[in-house]
């Protein structure tokens, strides 16, 4: 059987590679279908933390929500059982933000002003969750 710490080291390594495929130029530089592909890579990091969280709360034995508003229930319940602080769910607010214009919107819609702030920010996201996953889980 697989256990927790194996779970959650999948799901990193995952988000890596992930993290590892963001483009090294400027966004503006882009053509539209590769502004569509960063947009994928931020969806399926922000997928990877969700991954995570659901993963702690099986663990703690926190039920995980279910319903429309799941994934900010998921995100706002990871702050209530001190999951992860305050700080870092607003900056994943952001990505859920992002996750839900991604899920139920159009390529076509994409720009790189929108998408750069989260490419930017989104290595000292995932450093910062890495912390309170390991701080918290495996110390």
């Amino acid at each position: 059987m697989v256990s927790f710490r194996e779970r959650i080291e999948a799901e990193c390594e995952a988000i890596e590679e992930t993290l590892s495929l963001l483009p090294d130029r400027e966004l503006d530089e882009l053509s539209e279908l590769e502004i569509a592909g960063v947009a994928s890579l931020i969806h399926n990091f922000y997928n990877g933390v969700e991954n995570i969280l659901k993963q702690v709360f099986r663990a703690k034995g926190i039920k995980i929500p279910r319903g429309s508003s799941w994934h900010r229930d998921l995100l706002l319940g990871a702050v209530e059982n001190d999951i992860i602080p305050q700080q870092l769910a607003d900056w994943l607010k952001e990505y859920l933000a992002f996750r839900h214009f991604f899920s139920h919107g159009y390529a076509i819609d994409l720009n790189p002003e929108r998408l750069g702030p989260l490419v930017a920010d989104i290595g000292e996201v995932y450093n910062d969750l890495q912390q309170v996953i390991n701080q918290d889980f495996f110390d």
